[in-house]
């Protein structure tokens, strides 16, 4: 007899967490005094967005809030609803305020049905949980996501996958009637990526082709689950480790100056079918981050390459993904203005809010005149070289130097002018 009779749902619906205390992983979020634990204990549930690969417990998540917050829960997937199904959603929640609307693949929204969720989620009608695969920055309208919490789910760990798989033998109805051996896990952890259902699944067809053995104990190894599941470690998985690792090869591969070896790894992710746009956006990122002003020509063809392939499309986006790698990988690099961020940022977390200096306030009434509002400022235009020199910084950070070219590019030209400009003030 089939221990998996087609009207059997999944195992991994069979033992999906019903309460918090049952969710494995995701500690960073639900470990105890966690903004997110206290905010559903208080029954005060922001709208909000979890961001993460594809089976880690978004949608699980979502619905063991509803159901501990004992509010209507309704449920639409960005692939197959559209702005009349969020409509009826909010004409019921008129009744029902409160009510908590997942929407899966939230990403898949346009622009249109984003911002038809908007009134909604401002006046408290619903309390959006949108889930996404893709960056929320870059997926989801900004007016939208200044309305939500954005909080980042992990694929779970090698010991949280073997957690999970015990607790499934332990406690399914199915699995306890044949006892099961969990002599190794390795296959299933590289194969699932850390992603939960895939883990489960490939724990069920393990068990599954090994049905009908009698009473002996099912030994899952490493070498079974390869062969049970008839594949490989995949070249490429979008949804799964490989997904991080790959792009990482990338753009340290372009950080180091190896085009052969960025292109390498733009091949695997192109013949793995990754989304050009996700490519490119890191390009973006990158030509900013690692380059700078070593070569400010960067930024702007690494903004002309995503838009060039989000209307292109493939297979030629390719090209011009090819072309944008080769370039930054053979340009001068520079994070000097990545670090000058960073650094910036920093004094302004550990320091007090220190006022704008009088001279570099506007003064638009004869009030903030009278106060000395703008008085003294030196209208740079006005002068040349040092002569134009003030301050402006508050007085004190006065000399704090958070922007260090790097003699190396366009950056090297920057550095003289600026030494020229000021002297011994920001030691450059």
């Amino acid at each position: 007899m089939n221990l998996f009779h087609q009207a059997v749902p999944p195992l991994a619906e069979r033992v999906r967490p019903k309460t918090l205390s049952d969710v494995i992983g995701q500690r960073h979020l639900l470990k105890e005094d966690s903004p997110l634990l206290l905010a559903i204990r208080r029954n005060r549930i922001p709208s909000m967005i979890f961001w993460g690969p594809p089976g880690i417990g978004k949608t699980t998540l979502a619905q063991i809030i509803a159901s501990q917050a004992k509010r209507p829960f309704r449920q639409l997937s960005a692939i197959q609803s559209g702005v009349k199904d969020v409509r009826e959603v909010l004409r019921f929640a008129k009744s029902r305020p409160g009510t908590i609307l997942f929407i899966d693949e939230i990403h898949r929204f346009n622009k249109a049905q984003q911002d038809s969720l908007l009134g909604a989620v401002e006046k408290g009608l619903v309390v959006l949980i949108g889930a996404t695969t893709e960056n929320p920055s870059f997926e989801v309208i900004s007016a939208l996501l200044s309305r939500c919490q954005v909080y980042t789910l992990n694929p779970l760990t090698e010991e949280e996958v073997r957690l999970l798989l015990e607790r499934a033998i332990r406690e399914d109805e199915i699995l306890q009637k044949q006892p099961i051996d969990l002599k190794e896990i390795g296959a299933i952890y590289r194969l699932s990526g850390g992603d939960a259902r895939k883990s489960l699944t490939l724990l069920e067809i393990f068990v599954d082709s090994h049905k009908g053995e009698g009473d002996e104990t099912i030994v899952v190894t490493d070498e079974g689950v390869v062969n049970a599941a008839q594949t490989h470690i995949a070249l490429y998985d979008k949804s799964g480790e490989q997904h991080y690792d790959i792009i990482s090869a990338f753009i340290k591969s372009i950080r180091g100056s190896d085009p052969n070896g960025a292109i390498y790894w733009l091949a695997r992710m192109v013949e793995g079918g990754e989304d050009v746009k996700f490519i490119a956006r890191r390009l973006v990122i990158l030509a900013s981050e690692d380059i700078g002003n070593a070569n400010p020509n960067a930024l702007l063809l690494a903004n002309a390459c995503f838009q060039a392939v989000t209307t292109v499309g493939m297979p030629e986006a390719r090209i011009i993904l090819a072309q944008c790698t080769t370039y930054l990988a053979t340009c001068e690099k520079s994070n000097a203005a990545y670090m000058a961020i960073k650094r910036a940022q920093k004094v302004v977390r550990e320091t007090p809010p220190y006022p704008v200096p009088l001279h570099l306030r506007n003064a638009p009434t004869r009030m903030m005149k009278n106060m000395g509002y703008g008085q003294n400022y030196k209208y740079s235009h006005d002068f040349s070289g040092q002569e134009g020199n003030q301050e402006y910084l508050p007085k004190e950070l006065s000399g704090k130097s958070f922007y260090q070219p790097k003699n190396i590019g366009k950056e090297k030209s920057i550095r003289r002018f600026l030494n020229e400009k000021w002297g011994d003030k920001y030691t450059y």
